[in-house]
């Protein structure tokens, strides 16, 4: 008995000092890597962005139309349209004549509420200042200064399949107002048409007739306008609060514009001043590209849904 025992605890002995050495010769295995964290995503209907944007018009072209213009004594019931060659009188447009308007730059402030997870309203707040300048037939007069008041309603659907990337499409109605609006009161030269009832060499005047005036805008008004919007963007969301957000918008903006301009003659003086008024159809159809920071709050448990009927 004696004899068993102590070969059994010789074993044990001699199993243990072998452990070491068989435990070096097996290969190592590394703990597989922690899951990288999970976007969590909870329901928060508020939103607030706060962005920079450029409003850059795709077209800032104009339609330009004789709104009246006449003199006293000349024929044709004393158009100065005709009687320039500059239109065909009241009511017809001044051909060549357009004009540009400028891009900007400015700050922007979007709002929204979700009604779902996909579906929410945004409103969109700004104003941008423009220039605008004539070009063509009015090219080197500053038509004037303005403001615009844009704001747009617009309804959303945000895809939420794609983790922190959630890609939204949005459709809405903008109106824009303008108001700062001012003349710019430069002047600049318009050219007479050669061979008309004031030009050189026209029937009235001939050889003394006008080469040209010396013309500045001295008034500008510029009508409200309703259009719609399309609109394309992606938040990407770093938690469930704050994300970095891109948009794209498309708004169609046509208005009217009403001007006056006066004009001197250095060859005639005696004509005294020329008033021309005018008015346009403005295409500004501007595109609005902005980029900023998302704000989401109120929330923190799962989204509604909306009833089914």
């Amino acid at each position: 008995m004696k004899t068993a025992f102590r070969g059994a605890l010789a074993a044990a002995i001699l199993g243990a000092a072998s452990a070491p050495g068989l435990a070096a010769d097996l290969p190592s295995v590394k703990a597989p890597p922690p899951p990288p964290p999970v976007f969590v995503d909870t329901y928060q209907p508020f939103q607030v962005r706060l962005k920079v944007g450029a409003v850059v018009p795709t077209q800032g072209t104009a339609s330009i139309f004789d709104a009246g213009a006449v003199y006293p004594g000349l024929p044709n019931a004393g158009s100065l349209g005709i009687a320039t060659g500059l239109s065909g009188g009241f009511g017809t447009q001044v051909p060549g004549a357009s004009t540009s308007i400028s891009t900007s730059v400015i700050p922007m402030l979007d709002v929204a509420y979700y009604l779902t997870r996909n579906w929410a309203i945004e409103a969109i707040c700004c104003v941008t200042p423009h220039h605008i300048q004539g070009t063509g037939t009015l090219a080197g007069g500053d038509l004037g200064r303005t403001w615009a008041f844009p704001p747009s309603v617009m309804l959303q659907y945000h895809f939420t399949n794609f983790g922190a990337f959630q890609p939204y499409l949005g459709v809405g109605v903008n109106f824009t107002t303008f108001w700062g609006t001012r003349a710019g009161n430069n002047n600049w030269a318009l050219n007479v048409v050669p061979g008309s009832l004031l030009g050189v060499g026209g029937p009235v005047l001939g050889a003394a007739g006008l080469v040209g005036v010396n013309a500045s805008f001295y008034n500008l008004n510029i009508t409200p306008s309703w259009g719609v919007v399309g609109q394309v963007g992606f938040d990407y969301m770093f938690n469930e609060h704050w994300g970095v957000n891109l948009d794209v918008k498309y708004i169609q903006m046509e208005t009217g514009a009403q001007a006056r301009i006066v004009a001197f003659s250095p060859q005639i003086p005696a004509l005294g001043p020329l008033y021309i008024p005018v008015h346009g159809h403005v295409n500004i159809d501007p595109l609005v590209v902005s980029t900023g920071l998302t704000y989401r709050f109120g929330g923190g448990s799962a989204a509604p849904v909306l009833a089914k009927y």
